[in-house]
């Protein structure tokens, strides 16, 4: 597959960009993934409004719309039936090796390749390093990606497949890459976003399109909860069928029937409405 980098398309050898890219240096950019299905892209404009949103926050210019739609529009094009993963990566640009930025503009990187569903049920670990809520990045989509990195290999050290964390406060707020949602008395929660959790895409549709809620919850819901699932761009609506703490673990029947009829909801909404 072509890759998209600043106006051309190129072949994975040629597909680079400079070592003093600030994305790169001090991990000064934001990103998108995007999930297409039979070369059809899943809410193309909701990652593409997020995206805009992501910059503004870190004090990007503000992405080209029709550049970054032309970019992916090409990048797709090269797809066929299955399922892939659409990146859309802007950074900084050139800059100093340092914090300040330079004045060469920002990379635009769009890239696709092949992936496979995720499995219908996951199992999660809780790890000690807690979401800043009040930090800089909060709710920003950004390519700082290290400690969601060093959380996930804890969490597969744990044996679980995905990490969750607090926030500073104690409160439940997001694995790392996922949105979490709990059923407890028969409510369908999540955390809101004042936690410093992202506002997922498939996470803000989930609450649009079923019963579930935002509510503040303390992390030991995730000790009595009928049921747990987690959403995502790749996930969609997945089952947690295990939480573990350290050496102690709990089980859960999964998915639960509040999950599964939520996770064919999103199926069939989404089926229905690429753009929703």
């Amino acid at each position: 597959m072509l890759t998209w980098v600043n106006g051309e398309l190129l072949d994975d050898a040629a597909a680079t960009v400079s070592a003093f890219d600030h994305g790169l240096t001090v991990g000064d950019g934001v990103f998108e993934t995007i999930k297409v299905l039979d070369g059809v892209p899943f809410a193309l404009g909701r990652h593409l409004a997020r995206l805009g949103r992501s910059a503004a926050g870190l004090g990007l210019p503000a992405p080209d719309g029709p550049t970054v739609a032309k970019a992916c529009a090409a990048v797709v094009g090269q797809t066929g039936r299955g399922m892939y993963r659409l990146r859309i990566t802007y950074t900084g640009g050139m800059g100093p090796l340092g914090s300040q930025r330079g004045d060469a503009g920002p990379t635009l990187v769009v890239a696709i390749a092949a992936a496979a569903p995720m499995p219908p049920v996951a199992t999660v670990a809780v790890v000690p390093w807690p979401r800043n809520e009040r930090g800089a990045l909060a709710g920003l989509k950004t390519t700082s990606y290290a400690e969601n990195v060093i959380a996930l290999a804890r969490a597969h050290e744990l044996g679980a497949t995905e990490a969750i964390c607090a926030d500073t406060r104690g409160r439940l707020c997001e694995g790392t890459g996922s949105n979490v949602f709990v059923v407890v008395d028969g409510q369908v929660l999540t955390p809101p976003t004042s936690t410093g959790c992202l506002a997922g895409v498939t996470r803000d549709l989930v609450l649009e399109w079923t019963e579930a809620e935002e509510a503040e919850l303390g992390l030991d819901v995730l000790d009595r909860a009928d049921e747990i699932f987690l959403t995502s761009t790749t996930r969609d609506v997945q089952a947690v069928s295990a939480v573990a703490w350290g050496d102690r673990r709990r089980e859960l029947t999964a998915p639960g029937p509040v999950t599964r009829r939520l996770a064919t909801v999103f199926a069939r909404r989404s089926a229905a409405d690429p753009e929703p």
